[in-house]
């Protein structure tokens, strides 16, 4: 009985090899394993329950990295890296307008006070990103995506003890900016992104954003005057103020519109490219969701104090492992399900191949 637990726990410890390389060497692994233990050992030895797991983790490590040079993954980088270039546009773009144009809905006296230098650098940068991905001089728009990474750093940064709120509420679009800088970082065929998407998609990606930017700057600059507040009814969603429900469902239709057309490009690639552009995402929503839940009570509560309220180890640690667990996750995940899919194929292929009377 004690053979059948020692083999039964080698086995668990083998699991932590890749798949793959258990099919084809696990038995004569766990021969070995056995031949060598000891008469009556039940439990594997501290020295195999470390060097099983260390070189089955390093296993795994290898076979993941090499999943990571699949074509696929370099498609899902190019269309990554223009979309959210596309959308860092739109949001610098939105920033300086609200710099330059007065909502009529604030008092008199109340004025922006005008955009600075890295308003503009922000705006020019991106466009920057957008215009050498089209052009596929890929290697400048990586550069460009990095500077702005950097530039985040050197900024926002230094903030982090007098302002924290302000740093953690740029968390997201800085998380925008690595990711574009990372996606554009992998090497891809010149004007990939082109061939990829094709003019339709590619116009979807660039015009949706500067579309909602634009209802949303046109929201602004309509919405109504402060001085008629409280005389006449007025609608108000969100940050979305109208005169009538109606003009303001509309602005609602036109947003949506836009976003279910950056939806749409997305969605008509090929399901390979598809589920990896969603992965490359998904860090950016789960660090936005993890803000707005975990942190929205520590958000109130500095706003309320009139000081800044330093975040503890625990906070800063999952606003630093959210992003990067959650991608390999996701990968993990799509590794899965296409090996799960590429089974199910082989089966169904096999059962084809065999022949009709049996």
């Amino acid at each position: 009985m004690s053979g059948d637990d020692l083999e039964r726990r080698y086995r668990r410890l083998l699991a932590v090899y890749p798949w793959e390389h258990r099919r084809v060497y696990e038995d004569e692994m766990l021969a070995v394993l056995l031949a060598g233990a000891r008469p009556g050992q039940r439990r594997p030895g501290a020295a195999d329950v470390r060097n099983l797991v260390g070189a089955g983790l390093r296993a795994r490590l290898r076979v993941g990295a090499r999943g990571f040079t699949e074509p696929s993954w370099a498609d899902a980088a190019t269309v990554t890296g223009l979309l959210v270039a596309a959308v860092l546009l739109a949001l610098a773009s939105r920033a300086l307008l609200g710099q330059l144009v007065r909502a009529p809905s604030l008092p008199q006296g109340f004025a922006p006070s005008g955009p600075d230098l890295v308003d503009w650098l922000r705006v020019v940068g991106w466009a920057g990103v957008c215009a050498a991905v089209l052009l596929g001089w890929r290697w400048v728009a990586a550069g460009l995506a990095w500077a702005g990474v950097l530039g985040w750093g050197a900024l926002v940064a230094p903030q982090t003890g007098d302002n924290p709120t302000y740093v953690v509420d740029t968390l997201p679009q800085f998380a925008l900016a690595v990711v574009a800088a990372a996606a554009l970082t992998v090497p891809a065929p010149r004007r990939r992104a082109i061939a990829l998407l094709g003019v339709r998609r590619m116009l979807a990606l660039l015009l949706a954003p500067a579309a909602m930017v634009a209802l949303l700057v046109t929201n602004r600059v309509t919405s109504p005057t402060f001085d008629f507040v409280g005389e006449v009814s007025y609608q108000v969603f969100y940050d979305l103020e109208a005169s009538s429900e109606l003009v303001l469902w509309l602005y609602v239709a036109g947003l949506v519109a836009a976003a279910s057309a950056m939806v749409i490009a997305v969605a008509t690639l090929t399901p390979a490219v598809r589920r990896r552009v969603v992965v490359m995402l998904l860090p950016v929503a789960a660090l936005d969701l993890l803000i707005d839940s975990a942190l929205a009570g520590w958000a109130t509560s500095t706003m309320h104090m009139g000081h800044a309220i330093p975040l503890v180890s625990t906070q800063w640690a999952m606003l630093v492992l959210v992003a990067p667990v959650t991608f390999l996750a996701g990968a993990l995940l799509v590794r899965r399900r296409e090996e799960t899919l590429r089974m199910v194929a082989l089966g169904r292929n096999a059962d084809r191949e065999q022949p009709m009377g049996r």
